[in-house]
């Protein structure tokens, strides 16, 4: 670095420090900075399949040979399969049997605002163990439709 000693009256030497070659570098690396930075976005593309849409008639809809598993928790700790009451020790059994006759093992989840919570858990539990590889909870009563 230069430096230039001055000398004044009272004081002695006073050293001073050349910045001109300090802000040269600054302002270097702030051009660097400023054409690296677009540059730097990360760009990414993603291939989504193509949506097809295919209008089902309501008709097919109650003609449906598997129709969707539902299991349902009641209040008074009932437990129903489709409308058929099981027990807690049955289930499980019950269950796999329902499995091996269907291609996929989805079973939709209902239980009452006023069913135990650890009773649930257990259905759930028997139900996992029955087979139930994808389990969905239900916000609203699933109905079959009729056609009109």
């Amino acid at each position: 670095m230069a430096m230039t000693v001055s000398v004044t009256k009272g004081k002695g030497v006073v050293p001073t420090m050349n910045v001109t070659p300090l802000v040269d570098v600054v302002l270097v690396l702030l051009i660097i900075f400023m054409v690296i930075t677009p540059l730097l976005t990360k760009k990414f593309w993603i291939h989504t399949p193509k949506q097809e849409k295919q209008e089902v008639e309501k008709q097919d809809l109650s003609n449906d040979p598997t129709p969707p598993l539902v299991l349902r928790v009641g209040a008074d700790r009932g437990i129903t399969v489709n409308g058929a009451a099981v027990t807690l020790d049955e289930l499980a059994d019950r269950l796999r049997r329902m499995f091996a006759a269907r291609e996929d093992h989805i079973l939709f989840f209902d239980a009452a605002n006023e069913a135990a919570y650890g009773f649930a858990v257990e259905v759930l539990d028997q139900a996992r163990a029955g087979g139930a590889v994808t389990i969905a909870a239900l916000t609203a009563p699933l109905q079959a439709t009729t056609s009109n």
